[in-house]
């Protein structure tokens, strides 16, 4: 059923009318409430904390839907981060397992070899730690003193070393102390294995900063940077012990610059490995 025109129109005056009212009706409950502020401080505080207390329920209320959700977002992207990590320690399980294996195989291999070769096991050495308390180092001598001697169990003869290699060989022990040789002394005379191929020489120092390697059969056998090692012959070190590396091959002099430097070394170990052999020395001149 149509209202007639006239019912319209009234209706939307009135309308309008509201609406005026209504704003002038907002605006003045504002400023109502700035004189109540004003007025009335203790009021407004009170009517604030109470509202507060009124909304604070229903924020919790609507904050735990986001805060489910929130959590929910992390747990998965833990669990992604879960799975991705699972992933890798299995490969490297894998591969520990292949390692572990292979390992097993040589391990076989080795003890099958050497009931064959009727290969006597090398003693295991032992090792007591001493300190640098003096370097006298010259023109015509190349040795340290350090902090441990005969009632240390330090004899003459045993390697002296450190953690980058080989410093030299113990040649007077005292009661608590001892003098070690340097390889770089000129009396110092070391067999050695040069370079992967493993050709043999002797490391001669010559109280420079590099030893030089002596009877090395080929010329062309060392090149710079072929690692130096002991060789064991003559029983007078153990084989394997690094040393140096080639620093300088000029006409047939090889010179070897060691791994150990002497002005830096504060510790040294003296190890005892049980070798009969002595250090083949020959006087300077």
């Amino acid at each position: 059923m149509r209202l007639p025109t006239g019912q319209i129109s009234r209706f939307g005056n009135l309308k309008s009318l509201l609406q005026r009212f209504a704003f002038l009706a907002l605006i003045g409950l504002t400023f109502a409430l700035m004189l109540i502020g004003k007025a009335d401080t203790i009021l407004v505080e009170r009517a604030r904390d109470a509202v507060a207390d009124a909304v604070t329920p229903v924020l919790r209320v609507m904050s735990e839907p986001a805060s489910v959700i929130s959590d929910f977002v992390n747990n998965l992207h833990e669990l992604a981060a879960i799975r991705e990590e699972n992933a890798k320690l299995r490969e490297e399980n894998a591969r520990l397992l292949q390692w572990q294996s292979a390992a097993q195989k040589l391990e076989s291999e080795n003890k099958s070899l050497r009931s064959l070769t009727s290969l006597v096991p090398e003693p295991n050495a032992t090792f007591v730690t001493a300190r640098v308390v003096a370097d006298t180092g010259g023109a015509f001598a190349q040795s340290i003193l350090i902090t441990a001697g005969q009632t240390s169990g330090v004899r003459k003869g045993q390697v002296v070393l450190t953690g980058e290699g080989l410093v030299g060989r113990v040649m007077q022990a005292g009661q608590l102390s001892a003098r070690v040789l340097l390889i770089t002394d000129i009396n110092s005379r070391i067999p050695v294995l040069v370079g992967e191929a493993g050709n043999r020489a002797i490391l001669a120092g010559d109280n420079s900063l590099r030893p030089r390697l002596l009877f090395l059969g080929n010329k062309n056998a060392a090149a710079p940077g072929d690692k130096v090692v002991t060789s064991g012959d003559a029983e007078a070190f153990p084989p394997g012990l690094p040393i140096g590396q080639v620093a300088r091959v000029d006409e047939g002099a090889v010179e070897v610059e060691p791994f150990v430097v002497r002005d830096k070394v504060q510790h040294v170990r003296v190890a005892d490995y049980g070798l009969t052999g002595i250090l083949t020395q020959q006087p300077a001149k």
